[in-house]
C-alpha cells in the first residue's frame, strides 16, 4: 500500500476516534441556562471578542443590550456599527478614562447612573445577552461595589447570558463566571510608538 494511502487511513481512524470523543462530550452537556463569560487580561482583544459574540447573538435574532464603562464621548467603531440595530440597546458611560476626567465624584455619579440601567436589564428576561464592557475598572477604582454586581448577576433571569470585559482579574467574578478567558499581551504596536488608529483600537 502506498505511503500516502496509509497516511489517509490513519488520518480517518484518528478523526473517527476524535469524533466519538466530541460526540460523547456533546451528549453529556444537558443543562440549558445562561452563562457568564469573563474576558480579562492586559492584552488587546477582550472587547473585540465580546462584540463578536454579540454579533453572533444578533445573527440569531437574540435581544441584547450593551453597557460601555470607561468610554469617552467619541463614537467608537463598535458603537457606530451596532447602535440602532434591531434587537439592541446601547448605553455608554460617556465620561472617558478616569485619568482624563480627574474628577472622582463625577466618575462615581456616571458609574452609578449607567449601573442603574444595567440593573434593570439584568432583571429583564426579555434580554438574551447583556454586555458589561470594561466594567472591572469600576471595581478597581471603587466606583461600584463588586458585591452588589455579583449578587445581581447571580439573581439574573435563568436563560440570560452576560459578557464581562476588563483588564483586571476580579476574584469575585472569577468565582462565578462559567467561561473565563485571559487575553495576554505578548507585543503591542502602541508600545513601539505606533499611534492608535480608527478601526483597530477604537
Amino acid at each position: 500500500m502506498p505511503k500516502n494511502k496509509n497516511s489517509a487511513v490513519e488520518h480517518k481512524e484518528k478523526m473517527q476516534k476524535q469524533q466519538k470523543t466530541v460526540r460523547a462530550k456533546v451528549a453529556r452537556a444537558k443543562i440549558r441556562r445562561g452563562v457568564i463569560i469573563y474576558l480579562y487580561g492586559n492584552g488587546k482583544g477582550k472587547s473585540s471578542s465580546a462584540f463578536g459574540t454579540l454579533a453572533r447573538s444578533l445573527g440569531h435574532d437574540k435581544k441584547a443590550v450593551v453597557f460601555q464603562f470607561i468610554k469617552g464621548k467619541w463614537n467608537t467603531g463598535e458603537q457606530k456599527f451596532f447602535q440602532g440595530r434591531k434587537n439592541l440597546e446601547y448605553h455608554v458611560m460617556g465620561t472617558g478614562f478616569t485619568w482624563d476626567t480627574q474628577d472622582r465624584e463625577k466618575d462615581i455619579a456616571a458609574a452609578e447612573q449607567i449601573w442603574e440601567k444595567a440593573l434593570s436589564a439584568l432583571s429583564d428576561p426579555g434580554f438574551d445577552i447583556v454586555l458589561l464592557d470594561e466594567i472591572t475598572y469600576m471595581f478597581k477604582y471603587d466606583y461600584l461595589p463588586v458585591k452588589t454586581v455579583v449578587e445581581t448577576l447571580l439573581a439574573r433571569p435563568e436563560k440570560q447570558n452576560v459578557i464581562i470585559t476588563g483588564r483586571d482579574a476580579i476574584l469575585e467574578l472569577l468565582d462565578i463566571a462559567d467561561t473565563i478567558s485571559e487575553v495576554k499581551e505578548i507585543k503591542h504596536a502602541f508600545r513601539q510608538g505606533v499611534k492608535a488608529q480608527k478601526g483597530i483600537e477604537f
